[in-house]
């Protein structure tokens, strides 16, 4: 049994949405032609989407299922076989390539594996694209020298790619990003090639470069644990097409399609634990007990509700496993927890646990 109260990703984007949109996706379409040995390839289908202004909303998904495609169509990387995408209200769709080249310098981007020019310095290839936008060396060093304190890499101005380290690698290009002060950053697997205390520093670097300069940030990603870190919305896509978006912290709650809550398993400990799946038995036998997996966010996390379930029906509620922590500035846990007694107890601990705002699914049972 499941109870999942409606989640923002069951709202029409206008709805859910609390800004205005930096980004706008709308019914946009990509499909790559067939070739002699393959049929067409649908890339992305019939994409709706908002990114609103100030927020670091990402896009997750697996290996294949439009990711890149859709972040590439942002900044004209990609054209659209159909719909349109808007960047502060500007149709990217309808510009010529040389308005498009203009509204790029708008658009900054990073990307996976750095994409540095071997033969500059960190200054240089921070001040690349100042030199191309035409600014003068002396404005451009007052442009540079700031960012490179900014993203903690002073000391390293006068350094070769091929002497920094891949965090420093990857600073560099976000440097190198925000240098035209763009109204949207967008970020391609940034964090992908990196080990994990450098990703946890570069997703720092990246929520504080949103709030001190009030960036939108667009990223994508194969990785739930990079969304927890740091985006306020999320969107979902598999085999081109977003099948769920929301709040952070809402999605991560309420996961309503499948490849979402493989996703939110993976991170927050809602997956069930392999020593407890190997005990629990569809049916109950003899003074078998209710498992019950309880997903608790918001204002609901605090709420003494298993203390009070158990004085109310007289029961000692057993809690076997679980995880608290908070998503995206909201608390959120889940718990496994043993109820005792017949089908009406449990019936009634179900039914307070749901009235608390809780989404609550009965597992089976345990000796």
């Amino acid at each position: 049994m499941a109870i999942a109260p409606t989640s923002t990703s069951d709202l029409p984007a206008s709805a859910a949405r609390l800004r205005p949109a930096a980004i706008a996706f709308r019914g946009v379409r990509k499909v790559y032609p067939a070739r002699a040995t393959s049929a067409e390839v649908v890339a992305l289908d019939d994409i709706d989407l908002d990114i609103p202004q100030g927020e670091i909303v990402g896009v997750i998904g697996r290996s294949g299922a439009g990711k890149s495609t859709l972040i590439r169509m942002v900044n004209g990387l990609e054209r659209p076989s159909g719909g349109s995408i808007l960047v502060d209200d500007t149709n990217m769709t309808a510009l010529d390539e040389r308005a498009l080249r203009q509204a790029r310098r708008s658009i900054g981007m990073i990307f996976q594996h750095f994409n540095l020019l071997s033969s500059r310095t960190a200054f240089g290839n921070v001040a690349l694209p100042l030199e191309i936008a035409g600014h003068e060396r002396k404005e451009i060093a007052g442009i540079v020298d700031p960012l490179l304190e900014l993203v903690g890499l002073a000391d390293k101005r006068d350094r070769y790619p091929a002497e920094l380290s891949g965090g420093q690698k990857q600073r560099v290009g976000i440097a190198r990003a925000i240098a035209t002060k763009p109204k949207v950053l967008l970020s391609d697997e940034a964090t992908s090639a990196l080990d994990p205390e450098t990703t946890r520093q570069i997703l720092t670097l990246i929520k504080q470069i949103n709030s001190e300069l009030k960036l939108t940030v667009l990223f994508i990603t194969h990785e739930m644990s990079v969304v927890k870190a740091i985006a306020d919305r999320v969107a979902v896509i598999e085999k081109g097409r977003i099948v769920e978006q929301g709040a952070t912290h809402e999605i991560f709650a309420r996961p309503q399609h499948e490849t979402t809550r493989s996703f939110v398993s993976s991170v927050t400990g809602h997956e069930i634990p392999d020593w407890l799946a190997a005990r629990l038995q569809e049916k109950p036998v003899g003074a078998a007990q209710a498992v019950l997996r309880v997903s608790f966010a918001g204002e609901a996390t605090g709420e003494p509700v298993l203390s009070r379930i158990s004085r109310e029906l007289g029961i000692d509620v057993n809690i076997l496993h679980g995880q608290v922590e908070t998503i995206a500035g909201h608390p959120f846990g889940t718990l496994f927890v043993a109820i005792p007694g017949g089908a009406a107890t449990v019936s009634r601990a179900i039914e307070a646990l749901a009235a608390s705002g809780n989404s609550v699914e009965h597992l089976g049972h345990v000796a």
